[in-house]
Order: C-alpha cells, then structure tokens, then sequence
C-alpha cells in the first residue's frame, strides 16, 4: 500500500484514497494567525478538487483568531462589502499525511490560488523563495519551539478564568533527565506522533520553567519547513488534548517566567550544487560575503518587518531584557542575547538562528520576513553592523537597531516599508498591517487585571 509521503500528484492523491477505501479526506489551509482552519470533504468532491480547486469562505483571511471580523481598518480584500464569497483554493497533494488519532484518515494541506494568493501566508512565503530562486539559491530552514504543556482542558481554563493553572511539572528544571524520564510515555508518544506526520523532531528537552518544553525540529527545504512547523504547532495541540492536556504556544502566559521563543536557523545553498552561500572557510568564523550581506539585511529590515515576527500584542511582553529574547536587532557569533546568532561550522552547519521571532507567529509569515530581509541584503550588497561582544542588554545600541515598542508601532513600520512592499506584494502588507492594527485596536478596548489591581482602589 502506498504510503502517504510517497504522494507528489494528483494521481497518485487518487491512488491513496482508492486503495484505502476513504469515503472522506481532511483538508486545511492556514490563516493569518497561523490557526489550521479545515474539513472533511467526500471522495468525489476531493477527486475534483484535486484538478480544478475548490471554494473556500474567504472570511478566514477576514478574521481574526477569535472569528471576529476585521472592520473598520482599511482591509479591502473581504468585508462586509464584498459580502465574504467563496475564494479559489488548491489542494497540495505533496502535502499527504495519515492523521494518527484516525486510522487510515489522510490530511492534505491546501493554499489560496489567485486572487486570494496576494495576502495568503503561504503565498508571501512563495514569493521570497521565487526571489531566492531567482537568485540561484535553495533556503533551508528549521524551527524551535518552546511551548508549556498544563494539566487542564478547554473547559477548565475557561472555568478558572485562566488564573491558578496547573502545569504538568512543578518548578525551574532545564534539560531535565528526572521530567522526561517520569513522563517518558508522553515524550515518546509527542516524538512518535511527529515522525508519522512528516515534522520530525530532532531535539526534545525540558526547558526552563513549569511545564515547559522545547522542540527542534529537523531541517528541510524553506517551502517544506514552514509546513511541518504549523503541522508540528498544529497537532502539538491536538495531541495534548487527546491527552487530557493543555498546550499554550502563547508568547508570554505568565509574568513569572521567561517568554516562548520560536527561534528559526535558515541556510541558502547554491542551486548549481557548489555547496553553501554562507561558508568560508578563509574567513574568521567561515562568514563568507553572502552570509555577511544576509545578516546586514536582516539586521537592518528587522524594524520594519517586526509586526511579522512579533505578531500578538502579547508577544511584545517577551521582548524585555533578561528574558532570552532580544530587544534589538543585534548580531553576534554563537550569542544567545543578539538577535542574530550566527552559528559557524563546517559547509552543512554553518548558519544564522534568527531568535526574535516568538512562538505564537505563523510560521509562514515569520519565515517570509526573516529570509526575506536577508535575500534583501544579498541583493543591495549591505554591510551589518559591528559584531556584538558580550551581554546584548547591558550595552547601548545605534538607534537604527531599536524595535518598535507595540504592535501598533510596528505594524505602521510594517505599513511604510517599501522593502516589505517589494518583498511581499503590496496586497500582502496593506492587509496584513491592518490585521496586525486591528488585533492592536482590539487590546486598546479592554481592561487588564492589572490596571484593575492598580487602580481601582488607590487611585
């Protein structure tokens, strides 16, 4: 029988079906916000999707993670006015998994086609590895995730008001052999579970904090790493639940503990097969100048593109000194307060690890800015800035490597960046600034617990 990651075609996605006998596949497609959004379709609506699309409310790119609609922020795309029709939607057949918890049941990955493409995740992530391309080079890239996994359910957290929760383990224990052996059972089921899904995990540890995680998942091309972070994101939650469990992949939950990164370590490989566009082994550090002009464009987009890296009005919370999470757009050798930790190595290892990212990004859109920004200095030769030496937060940095404070700030960045308008289509940024703007809007409405505590009384 053939097995689900052998599918490339739309023949051979018939095939599987057939020779299991489905009456039903699953299909999704990621929104914005990186959340899976989905179905089950029968076999004869799929067979026909699979050649000619099919039609998908396009009310998910017009909502934010909590259904509400987008209004009232300049989105053009969808709205009340267009009244949210259907938008043309491609099946991806290389995309073929079994789902586990379903035996036999497959998944298929889906994308927005034209004209719903110009501000699909997926297609802004499309349109940097065109760029890369066309510049003969492949992207690798690998994600790391740190995630807290409670004893709680969807109803209990809401019963408590998401106060006085319970993670699975108590207290500061990284990399701890005593955690992973005692719930050895969970750890090998998480680490089983991805290797049947397609997103491997090459590392899994405790990490500082209760209940917290970390995982690293194996390398691939660009494309195909951005997909088995949001599958690995995706059923990391799926599983915990099944599991009687809760798993938070939010940027900062708590004001006691250290925020959840979602560090990515991209390569660029020439496509003529000649090895690495990074190493040089004649240079201090084997920084070659292609790796040196990648930097340099991050370094200096890294303001500009924040809102796509940063994208939550609590991931702004984790970006403070001390905590493991840069505060500029720094770069250093093997530095864990820069923002740019450069890994050397021989001509398969050596490497950028981008840190600022968090782990609530969609990791479409967060792949997108950080290769993105770095092809942008290839392409305008740029030089970084001095190397960091040293503690990130104890020194004063150029004002050009300050990142804007809020969300807000960062998505007006976003919006008056012509480089981000070049890199990603002018579609793309008007509405995804205004989705970041509205999610901003949104915070400004409510009241927090802490200016109750603060203020009620005293005041």
């Amino acid at each position: 029988m053939m097995d689900p990651r052998e599918v490339k075609t739309a023949a051979d996605a018939r095939r599987i079906v057939e020779e299991r006998g489905l009456d039903d596949v699953k299909v999704g497609l990621f929104d914005v916000d990186g959340v899976m959004r989905g179905k089950y379709m029968c076999r004869e609506k799929f067979f026909g999707a699979l050649d000619h699309g099919f039609g998908f409310c396009d009310v998910v790119l017009g909502w934010d993670s909590n259904d509400q609609l987008y209004e009232n922020i300049g989105v053009q795309y969808t709205g009340w006015h267009t009244a949210y029709p259907d938008a043309p939607v491609r099946v991806l057949p290389h995309s073929c998994r079994e789902v586990p918890f379903e035996p036999g049941m497959l998944l298929f990955i889906c994308e927005f086609a034209p004209p719903a493409h110009s501000i699909c995740p997926r297609g802004a992530l499309q349109r940097v590895l065109e760029r890369a391309e066309r510049l003969g080079f492949d992207a690798y890239a690998a994600f790391e995730y740190e995630f807290f996994l409670f004893d709680e359910t969807p109803d209990s957290i809401r019963e408590k008001g998401y106060r006085n929760l319970k993670p699975i383990t108590p207290g500061f224990f990284g990399y701890s052999m005593l955690r992973n052996s005692v719930h050895a059972e969970l750890h090998r089921d998480l680490l089983d579970l991805a290797r049947r899904m397609d997103f491997p995990i090459e590392g899994l540890h405790t990490e500082t904090g209760p209940g917290v995680l970390e995982a690293a998942l194996q390398v691939d091309r660009a494309a195909e790493a951005a997909d088995k972070a949001a599958l690995f994101k995706t059923f990391t939650k799926v599983w915990a639940q099944r599991n009687n469990l809760m798993a938070t992949f939010m940027a900062k939950w708590s004001d006691d503990y250290p925020g959840q990164s979602g560090h990515i370590h991209m390569s660029l490989r020439h496509k003529d097969g000649s090895g690495s566009a990074f190493h040089d082994p004649a240079q201090p550090n084997n920084i070659g100048r292609l790796q040196r002009h990648f930097i340099a464009g991050q370094q200096r987009l890294m303001p500009e593109l924040l809102a796509m890296l940063a994208q939550t009005v609590n991931a702004y919370s984790r970006l403070v000194p001390g905590f493991w999470a840069p505060t500029h757009a720094t770069w250093a050798v093997d530095n864990r307060t820069a923002a740019l930790r450069v890994i050397p190595g021989s001509d398969k290892v050596q490497r950028v690890e981008f840190r600022l990212g968090s782990a609530d990004a969609n990791p479409y859109i967060a792949l997108a800015a950080a290769l993105g920004a770095g092809l942008w200095g290839i392409e305008h030769a740029l030089e970084p800035e001095d190397e960091l030496v040293g503690n990130a937060y104890a020194q004063a940095h150029p004002q050009s490597l300050t990142l804007p404070p809020t969300l807000r700030d960062a998505a007006l960045a976003l919006r008056g960046s012509d480089a981000a308008r070049q890199l990603f289509g002018e579609a793309f940024v008007e509405h995804y600034a205004g989705t970041r703007l509205w999610e901003a809007r949104e915070f400004a409405r409510h009241i927090t617990d802490w200016e109750l505590q603060r203020y009620f009384e005293i005041i």
